[in-house]
């Protein structure tokens, strides 16, 4: 359908709209997108390929709309857009003057809303408030606010006048940012949470102001348990308790979800434009009043080859531009790096993480983690490209104050989400378990616990027993240097700005209160994939027996070796088979 079109639908659907609803059945389609992660373009930039992206996303509404008349669709997306791939990367941080290239694809399909997600927030206060200034869209978050006056740093919703109805939507942020981020990227805002009654207040509030006849929250929350201990993933809590709200639409945890209760839906899209939520309400009015609603929830699956061919034409300059960026080569790889060997030991991988660190700071010890789950890359000419899969993340580097026996929790507990004791009565050294797919029916082995908070340390000579129990695993034997460590002494750690805030709750587990960590910071560094970047300006190369060097980054292994490795590599094999 024409843009234009849309555009003159939308407005005369206004002006018919501030007559009042007459009697009748009108059905709408709220369609929804969330975690995008910057799949803004439909082609690979190194293997010629396709991936799902928002120009398949264009293609399906634009269709829907045809269907069902435009006025009859509502299109938002729920966060965690800014964030994920190079097209996200060039726009936030290399071409900064342009209008950003996010901001014209959603006003090129015609979004009704955006949703500020956590990884929006991550990429900082330019970013993000030069896409408030200059997008035509508005952009929410009604639990962010600005600390010099009590109020809403974003929009907190947006009302859509259609057929004479009002139709709301909220929209609220994770409200966990803080245990995420450093303070930097928030700086001037507090999260509140959502439970147990700002979520209802600020409904309420607003439903009674805007005189709503459909109510939509959209949260970038996950979808969570429903018992309302997880800050992070209050969707299903939201859709147990909520009052006066038709649907609940959350993201974050990128699990495809429906559900439909009596009086209220929850739609969850998965990520990365697979699939587009769609919920679908038919309002009965009468008398100039609704009467009542039916509401209904479904996931229609996004065929990636299927695109909004006018959209592809119109953003081929964008992309030859991030390509070009993303194929620059900045350096020469002398060995394969594969995320999957940092679970088993001390690997090439983390070996160059842990050198990153070391080396840009003035830190004596580490802390790193496989941020991919299985990711590689081939020896070889590197590509700026790599470095997003050697680095996927804009986690920024800091120095932090600890002493030898929080160092020494914190590793243990590091070590207790990762492995087993072997001790005759368990099976496996790592913590695997068999999960179904559902969608598949089939099982494969997965870990239990999420790899990328499996932190080793680098600037230590430290072994970890698998015979022992949780709490006396880890045996530091000295610094990487040969100087004593002493569990009563101070260390600057280094580690990423995610970690020390909060991500992945080691540090709370080690004692340290986060929420004060201020005072620990001893020292602010550039993200990590940019140290990556000017390491390889400076050494050219990636070379094992420099990142390997013992006196910079230490060595640690699993101990008794034999049996270790015998249990190890029985285990990766069902993992990786």
């Amino acid at each position: 359908m024409n843009r234009i079109t849309i555009s003159f639908i939308a407005a005369l659907t206004l002006l018919v709209s501030s007559c009042g609803p007459k009697d009748g059945e009108y059905t709408f389609s709220i369609l929804t997108t969330n975690d995008v992660h910057g799949h803004y373009f439909d082609s690979l930039y190194v293997s010629g390929g396709t991936a799902p992206s928002l120009m398949s996303v264009a293609w399906y509404v634009d269709s829907l709309r045809t269907a069902e008349g435009a006025e009859n669709i509502i299109l938002l997306d729920d966060g965690d857009c800014l964030q994920g791939d190079n097209a996200a990367y060039y726009y936030n941080y290399i071409d900064t003057t342009s209008k950003h290239l996010f901001a014209r694809m959603v006003e090129y399909i015609g979004y009704d809303a955006v949703v500020v997600g956590n990884h929006d927030i991550e990429t900082g206060h330019p970013v993000y408030d030069r896409l408030v200034e200059t997008m035509d869209v508005p952009l929410l978050a009604a639990n962010a606010i600005r600390t010099s006056d009590g109020k809403p740093y974003f929009d907190e919703y947006v009302t859509l006048k259609r057929h004479g109805l009002r139709i709301t939507i909220i929209g609220f942020t994770n409200p966990n940012i803080k245990s995420w981020l450093s303070p930097l990227l928030w700086e001037g805002m507090e999260f509140e949470s959502l439970l147990p009654d700002f979520a209802q207040k600020t409904v309420d509030r607003i439903k009674a102001k805007e005189k709503s006849d459909v109510v939509v929250v959209a949260v970038h929350a996950g979808t969570g348990q429903g018992n309302g201990e997880i800050l992070e993933n209050q969707g299903l809590d939201l859709f147990k308790n909520l009052e006066g709200v038709d649907f609940v639409v959350c993201a974050h945890d990128h699990r495809p979800t429906v559900r439909r209760g009596d009086d209220i839906c929850l739609l969850n899209a998965g990520s990365h434009c697979n699939y587009l939520g769609m919920g679908t309400v038919t309002v009965k009015v009468e008398g100039g009043k609704v009467v009542g609603k039916d509401l209904s929830v479904d996931l229609l699956s996004l065929d990636k080859n299927k695109v909004d061919q006018e959209m592809q034409a119109m953003f081929r300059p964008d992309y030859e531009a991030v390509k070009a960026f993303t194929l620059k080569e900045v350096g020469h790889l002398k060995t394969d790096l594969r995320t999957r060997d940092a679970y088993a030991g001390m690997s090439d991988y983390l070996n160059l993480i842990h050198t990153l660190c070391l080396e840009a700071t003035d830190a004596q010890i580490s802390f790193a983690a496989p941020l991919t789950f299985n990711g590689e890359i081939k020896a070889g000419t590197l590509l700026y490209n790599d470095l997003f899969t050697i680095y996927p993340y804009e986690n920024q580097l800091f120095v932090v104050k600890m002493i030898g026996a929080e160092i020494k929790r914190y590793l243990e507990h590091s070590y207790d989400g990762w492995i087993n004791t072997l001790d005759g009565n368990e099976e496996h050294l790592l913590k695997i378990y068999k999960r179904a797919d559902p969608r598949t029916g089939s099982t494969r082995w997965s870990f239990g616990g999420a790899t990328y908070n499996f932190d080793s340390a680098g600037g230590l000579l430290y072994d970890v027993d698998v015979t022992k129990p949780f709490g006396e695993r880890v045996v530091v034997k000295s610094l990487a240097s040969g100087a004593d460590f002493d569990a009563a002494a101070e260390y600057k750690v280094a580690m990423t700005s995610y970690r020390a805030s909060g991500g992945g709750g080691l540090m709370k587990l080690a004692g340290i209160d986060t929420g004060r960590i201020d005072e620990r910071v001893t020292g602010y560094y550039p993200e990590i994939r940019n140290l990556l970047y000017d390491y390889l300006l400076t050494h050219k190369q990636i070379d094992p027996s420099v990142i390997g060097n013992p006196s910079v980054i230490g060595q640690w292994r699993f101990i008794p070796e034999n049996t270790a490795q015998n249990a190890l590599t029985r285990d990766m094999s069902l993992i990786f088979q």
